[in-house]
């Protein structure tokens, strides 16, 4: 059974720094893309980071500079460092793992909320 597991979620005021983890079970994230999601309300479900088996990463354009996504593949967790935190980034920070020919896996949520 696959369970990614995201905490470090919370409420931050603007400029201040958070990192999310996704610790995983069930599958190995070396292998897979693993990748974080937001959602505001009323919004859909939009990628912010993601970093490939390969080690290649890509950040929504709103993120770049101020976000790093990283994974420790002995801890087999995902890690989102983010800094300069702005009240639009504000959302519910969804981790998810995929890789060609299988599903995608999703963990539950972790609430950020930027504000004074």
């Amino acid at each position: 059974q696959v369970q990614l597991v995201e905490s470090g979620g919370g409420l931050v005021q603007p400029g201040g720094s958070l990192t999310l983890s996704c610790a995983a079970s069930g599958i190995i994230v070396s292998i897979y893309t693993m990748g974080w999601y937001r959602q505001a309300p009323g919004k859909q479900r939009d990628l912010v980071a993601a970093a490939t088996s390969g080690g290649s990463t890509n950040y929504a354009n709103s993120v770049k500079g101020r976000f790093t996504i990283s994974r420790d593949n002995a801890k087999n967790t995902v890690y989102l460092q983010m800094n300069s935190l702005k009240p639009e980034d504000t959302a519910v920070y969804y981790c998810n793992a995929n890789r060609p020919n299988d599903i995608h896996y999703w963990g539950q949520g972790t609430q950020v909320t930027v504000s004074s």
